[in-house]
């Protein structure tokens, strides 16, 4: 077995990312049209999976339960769904690397054991999958916006540097639970229990202003909430997103992201004696 020199230092995290950035594009193409081949369809499954959830979530609360999201009196069924519906992408970006995560190097595990590969990188690649299939869903509320409301909130500009905490904090996790994985194979387990309650305790399906105010302190400690609320701010309600929270956000997705990114390099030597 060849080993390389495996730092872990900020330095070497951007280093890894923009030397390795052609590769990182090459394999996330390669795994989203690997998704869908053989299947009918193919990548219109990612317009439908989404709008099949959204279909769903949207009956089930806003006519089952009855509920609203009180952004006007004359709040229809459409505008409840564009809400929930901003939820579900940022949501399904997060959990989707958080649930591929535990498996990520036992599924790569030939990269591992045969080449020299920068292992550093799957982490990356499976973020690129999860932002794709945000990006379609996206697509799709802005021309479901575009088509009832005929404009477009100026203010979904800031979208993309909303969810920048988003992703590093995601990247962070994804090293640090696929390194774990690797060791604690109950690992996937946990992750995916943790993910379901985590979807109904990140206010994707009600505003946090429904709570009691006893509750909605301890809602706003989950990270999610708040990069949730400010998507919605930004590409429903054409409100700017609260800069100083949004940039204490990003410096915390840093520290997340460094230390994934420093366990997974201390630990990575050890996977293929595991594997």
């Amino acid at each position: 077995m060849i080993y390389r020199k495996t730092p872990a230092t900020p330095a070497a995290m951007v280093a890894s990312f923009w030397n390795h950035r052609q590769l990182i594009w090459q394999l996330a193409r390669r795994e989203i049209l690997a998704r869908y081949r053989g299947s009918v369809m193919g990548l219109t499954w990612s317009f439908i999976n989404p709008l099949l959830l959204l279909a769903v979530y949207t009956f089930v609360f806003s006519v089952v339960f009855k509920a609203r999201w009180a952004v006007s009196a004359e709040e229809t069924r459409i505008d409840f769904a564009m809400a929930l519906f901003v939820g579900m992408i940022v949501f399904g970006i997060f959990s989707e690397n958080l649930n591929r995560a535990p498996s990520l190097i036992l599924s790569n595990a030939n990269y591992v054991k045969k080449v020299v590969f920068p292992l550093e990188i799957i982490a990356w690649v499976s973020m690129g999958t999860a932002l794709f299939h945000g990006t379609i869903s996206l697509v799709v509320l802005l021309a479901v916006q575009l088509l009832i409301n005929h404009v477009l909130p100026w203010t979904a500009i800031y979208f993309p540097i909303i969810i920048l905490p988003l992703i590093f904090a995601s990247v962070g996790f994804s090293w640090f639970i696929s390194s774990l994985g690797v060791y604690v194979r109950d690992i996937g387990q946990v992750v995916s229990v943790f993910t379901t309650m985590l979807m109904f305790l990140s206010a994707i399906f009600y505003p946090v202003s429904a709570l009691p105010q006893e509750y909605q302190r301890w809602l706003l400690l989950n990270p999610l909430v708040f990069i949730i609320e400010e998507s919605r701010k930004s590409l429903i309600f054409g409100l700017q997103p609260d800069w100083l929270y949004l940039s204490i956000s990003f410096l915390g997705s840093l520290l997340i992201s460094l230390f994934g990114f420093w366990w997974f390099q201390k630990t990575r030597k050890g996977f293929a004696d595991v594997i």
